[in-house]
This record gives C-alpha cells, structure tokens and sequence, in this order.
C-alpha cells in the first residue's frame, strides 16, 4: 500500500493537542510581512524607487549584482532623512507619509504603509547612508547591528540590500535565473520612468550600464522606454480635438484620462505593453484594461493585443490603495465611472483615421512630389487647381470617361495614352458633384430588404483641400482599388472599406433612433412563448434579485423560478435571434462590475456588423472611377475606417520612396 505523506501530516495535526493562542514574536511578524511585500529582487527595486520618488529625487540611481539577489543598492538625491529618524525608518509601520485615518483615506504618495524597510531588513543584509540639506555630512545605520556611523555622500540617500533571503535559504531557492531577475528589476524601473518623465533613472548591472533615461517629456519618455515605433504607432488618447485632457464628470467628481495609445495595426501577440496608471502609480487593474479593451472591440483582428500607457487622474479620496501590500492593486469607489471615463478616451483616439495624416507626411514622399513620369496620373488634387499661377504643384488630367467601368491597367493605360483635353471649372465640378453622390445615385446602393437604408445618409460634398486617399486610378483584380496620393500609391480593399462605412453609419442611424426614442427609455422587449429556464449560481440568483430593474431596462425579464433555478421570460427586441440564456448569463455577470449595458451593444453591434458585411460590395463588384472616387472619400470622413469591422486592414499607403527601392532608381 503506498503512503500518502499529506495524508499522514494531516492527520497528525489532527491528532495533535490544540496550541494555545500566543503573540508571535516581531522576527516572525517581520517574516510573515516580508513574504506580502518582498517576492524576489524585483520587489525590493520598486519599494525603494517608490520611496526614492517620495522624497523628491531628481536622478535614481539602481545598482545590482547577480540579478538583484546578491546585492541592490538605489541612490537617490531626495531630502534625506535626519540621523536621529534612521533608526526609527526601520521599524515597522513607522512612516512619514500618512498621520491620522483621513491621510490614510487620501494617500496621495507612492508608498504609505511603513512595513516596506522593516520587512526586508528581516531577510537581508541592509544598510540606509541618508544625508540632508543641513546636514554637513552623512549618518549611515546598519540594519543588522544597529550601529550609526558617519558617512560621506551628497544630499540625498542610499539604501543597499544584501543577500537577499539569506536568512530564508527555502525562499532563495524559488528565485530564477539572474538574467531573469534582471529583467524583472529593469520592468519595475521601467514603468516608474514612464510615470515620472520629469526624473532620470540608470541601472547598472555587474559594473555596466543597462539602461539610462535622462529627464524629458513625457512623449520623449515613452520613445525612449518603449521605442521610437510605439510613439510612430500609437497616438494620443485625448477625446477633443483641441488637445485637452479627456475628462468625464460623474456624480459631480471629475476622472482625467491621457496618455498614447497603439494603433490596431501594430497590436501585438503579447500584453506586454499596456501599462495603466492612477494618480501616478502603476496598477493593473481589470476596469481600466477592460475599458481600454472594450474600445478595441471592432478594429482589432482575433487575438491580438493592443498597447498602451494611460494615466489616470482622480480625486484620491474616490480611490482605496489600500488593497494589497504590493500596492499594484486598487479599488475605485464609483467603478463604472473610471471604466466610461477610459472606453470613451480611447475610442475618441480610435474614431480619428490615419489618412489625414499622411497629408501632413513630409517624409512620405521623399521630398517629391508626383511628376508624369511616375506612370498613370489622374486629375489633379483640388488645391492644384485653385493656385494656378501661384508656385502650384504640377496639374495632370484624364480623359473623360466617367460611367466607363474600369477593367484593370491596361484600359486605363490605353486612356491615359490619349491627348489630355483641359477642363474647365464647370466640367470639374459636375465631376466631383457626381462622384460625390454614388450612394443617391444608386453606383453601391445598400440591400433593399434593410430598413435604415432610407434613413442612412447620403455623401456629402467632396469637401475643398487636398485628398489623403488621393485619386483612383483602376481596379486590381475585382479586389483592390488602386488610387494615387502626393506620398505615392494607396491600395485599397473595397470590401473590407465599404463595410466598414456601411457599418459606421448603421451605428449612426440606430443611435439617431434611440436618441428619438429617448436615450434613458427602456429597451424594447420581446416576450417568449415558452421561457427559457437554466441552473443558475447563488451569485447569478442574487444578482437577478438585487438588478431586477437594470434588466428590465435592458429589455430583459430574469426571475427565480425555483430555488437554483432562473427563467427568461423576455429579451430584447432588437436582438430577436439571440440565444437567451447566453444573454442572460452574460448580463448578470457584469452587472455591478462594469457598465452591463455593454453587453447588450456589443450584441446590437455584431447585428449591424452583420448587415454591414452582407450589405457591403461583394469582391469581383467593377467600379467605375466616380465610385472608386467616391469610396475613398468617404472613407475619409468615416471614424474607424483604418479598419474594417473585423480588424483587418482597409488601405495601404506606399511611398515613392518604397516605389523607387523596389526599381532602384537614384542608385
């Protein structure tokens, strides 16, 4: 019979008298604490960063050895502490930062709990060499004896931890490799850097210099920390266009949210760059990565994952940091509020397209601009027209074949091979007042079994300017429009842009109904014939219970049928086809955690989604130019049209300076 060692510790405990209640001793209460504060050297880095940061240091120097476990030491030119308050910074729960409960309700510092010096002084080597502004020279204390002595360094402090977990051998055994721990001390300095870009931070490793990051902005830090490609793929997460800070007041409090943001197209297959921050410090929070998330909804293709640093701003009395002794976790008094705040942030940022910006692009073109004989050139952009005389940019004109279907390279070269004819204003602009209205003259029109189609609008007048997405030139293959810009060529999948247009403005004209209908009314329900029952979780029965009018808004009727038993009497009636219980299931698990109204969209939405695909032109679809024309206008003028409503890609721009790598011209 084999033996089951557990078995047999259990049983002995059992067995054994029961111990009288006794006060544990300070070393073991030092022990206990130090395995909630300190998990490996990466913990001791950010407690001490965080104190380097309270005290007002400018420049934080990081020190280690063997990846943090055999020594770290940090140095600081903050305040300093006096000599007499050493001694007394190594006792648990003494701390300079917090006085009464109101301080402790308002934290407004990176560290408050006072446990962080004493826990790891319980497990290592430590010494504190502290000097301040009136002093005239250092004090060093060692944790171990107890011994205070004269020092020489500048203002400022410097704590260094030895072998660390020396006094726990068990403990030491779980730690990694030293690269590993490395890694996990340069992550720590890392997002204290991103937070404070005012403050410059170093580390050292084995006597070399790994990492350096001088005082700058907060942009130039986030290229330095991150990379340059992040700042070129991610853009700033503000929701007016004036540059402001985002902010969403609720119930009279006001939340701040900003920062940069990735765009769908650089998201990655790991989370590894998303950082969120509140009131300077780094949390991971589910609220603020399930809004960030959200937004990302319909412009992210499967599984990957976006990046990002947002940081968010709010009254410190509306948020409780202390949660965990780590103080990487936090609790919001009013979550939906922090939630709203980041989902609207960042769809504002997504809503914006990149085309406009590549008109800004003076990179794009290599410093060149379109001449004849780069190929096959379409009329001229708008401004060339209007500057005539004035050092305008070269006109170009095509023969007039509007109506014609463009079959591909070859009919459009024998076109363009013919003798341009000048236009007049007149001509020009019953061009561009045709094209501009395809949808009312029915070029793509949307099925006629929709019902929103009389209520879509129609485009609008090509507005004056030049034109991100340039001019038409053919089409590729049933597949692709082929349109030219001053940077160079655009490739564009018609599909996967006309969906996302028809999409966008299904979206408009649903909410153009609700708004109609009265934005605080009750969605409309759907009775069922036979109620859909399921077993229900004690959690999911209460929730019934205690949201039973916030379902009801939600145009849903979830009532106890018997005990562990919950049955669906209705459901909304803009979601007919939907599986009830799934609904159901969904709703009540994020009521009272996040806005459970988004459930209900993001349902209505992959309705539209729907639409918009099988509404949207099929592949093989010829166009003529005024549609192709008319497409990249309104893409243009359509948020989210970076991306279809899948997330793929809609459009590619390629530059003359690719164009001319590929051919090896200049070379």
């Amino acid at each position: 019979m084999r033996r089951n060692p557990q078995a047999e510790i259990i049983r002995a405990m059992q067995m054994s008298p029961s111990r009288p209640i006794l006060a544990l001793p300070d070393e073991l209460v030092s022990q206990i604490a130090a395995g909630e504060v300190v998990e490996r050297p990466a913990s001791v880095v950010r407690e001490l960063v965080d104190n380097a940061l309270d005290a007002g240091a400018s420049q934080i120097t990081v020190r280690l050895l063997a990846g943090g476990v055999r020594s770290i030491s940090v140095e600081d030119d903050g305040c300093g502490i006096p000599p007499e308050q050493l001694v007394l910074a190594l006792q648990r729960h003494a701390t300079s930062k917090i006085g009464n409960l109101h301080d402790l309700e308002a934290v407004a510092t990176m560290g408050f709990r006072g446990e962080a010096l004493a826990a790891i002084a319980s497990i290592s080597d430590l010494s504190i060499a502290s000097r301040t502004a009136e002093a005239s020279f250092a004090s060093k204390l060692d944790a171990r004896s107890g011994e205070l002595q004269p020092a020489a360094r500048a203002q400022g402090t410097t704590v260094e931890v030895r072998e660390l977990f020396f006094s726990t051998p068990a403990r030491r055994k779980f730690l990694k490799a030293d690269a590993t721990e490395l890694a996990h001390c340069l992550e720590v300095v890392r997002r204290h850097a991103l937070s404070r870009p005012e403050v410059g931070f170093a580390v050292w490793h084995e006597g070399k210099l790994v990492e350096q990051w001088r005082g700058s902005t907060a942009q130039q830090r986030m290229a330095d920390v991150l990379g340059a490609d992040f700042i070129t793929h991610s853009r700033e997460a503000r929701l007016d266009a004036a540059g402001s800070t985002a902010q969403l007041s609720v119930a009279g409090s006001t939340v701040r949210v900003w920062g940069r943001i990735g765009l769908p197209d650089a998201a990655r297959a790991r989370a590894d760059q998303q950082y969120a921050y509140v009131n300077g410090r780094y949390v991971r929070d589910r609220l603020i990565n399930h809004g960030a998330r959200s937004a990302y909804e319909d412009v992210l293709h499967g599984n990957r994952q976006p990046s990002w640093v947002l940081f968010v701003e709010i009254d410190p009395v509306r948020v409780d940091v202390n949660v965990h002794p780590t103080k990487i976790e936090v609790r919001f008094r009013d979550g939906r509020e922090v939630h709203q705040a980041v989902r609207h942030a960042v769809e504002a940022a997504l809503a914006l397209s990149r085309a406009p910006a590549i008109s800004d692009d003076p990179d794009g073109s290599g410093g060149r601009l379109p001449q004849a004989h780069h190929g096959l050139m379409t009329d001229a952009l708008p401004h060339d027209r209007t500057r005539e005389g004035e050092n305008a940019r070269p006109g170009w004109s095509r023969p007039d074949h509007r109506g014609q279907t463009v079959l591909g390279l070859q009919d459009l070269a024998v076109l363009s091979a013919r003798e341009p004819a000048p236009r007049s204003a007149a001509a020009v602009q019953d061009m561009e007042s045709s094209t501009s209205t395809w949808f009312a003259q029915g070029a793509l029109r949307y099925p006629a079994s929709q019902s929103s189609t009389e209520a879509l609008p129609s485009a609008t007048q090509v507005p004056s300017g030049p034109w991100p997405l340039g001019r038409a030139l053919a089409q590729l293959s049933g597949v692709y429009i082929l349109a030219e810009n001053a940077q160079g060529l655009i490739v564009v999948d018609m599909h996967a842009a006309h969906e996302r247009i028809v999409y966008e403005q299904l979206k408009t004209a649903q909410a153009a109904r609700d708004a109609v209908d009265g934005g605080d009314a009750a969605m409309a329900s759907q009775p069922l014939l036979i109620p859909a029952t399921f077993a229900a979780t004690p959690t999911e029965v209460a929730a019934a219970e205690v949201h039973a009018e916030a379902l009801a808004a939600l145009g849903l009727d979830v009532a106890p049928l018997s005990p562990g038993v919950l049955a669906v009497r209705a459901q909304p009636a803009a979601l007919p086809d939907a599986d009830p219980v799934a609904l159901a299931r969904a709703v009540l698990a994020e009521l009272g955690e996040v806005d459970a109204s988004r459930v209900v969209q993001r349902a209505r939405d992959e309705l539209l989604a729907t639409m918009a695909c099988h509404g949207a032109v099929r592949a093989n679809r010829l166009l003529t130019l005024p549609e192709m024309n008319a497409l990249l206008r309104d893409m243009e003028r359509t948020e989210r049209a970076d991306q279809c409503n899948h997330g793929r890609p809609t459009w590619r721009q390629i530059t003359l300076k690719e164009l001319d790598g590929l051919f090896l011209r200049g070379r």
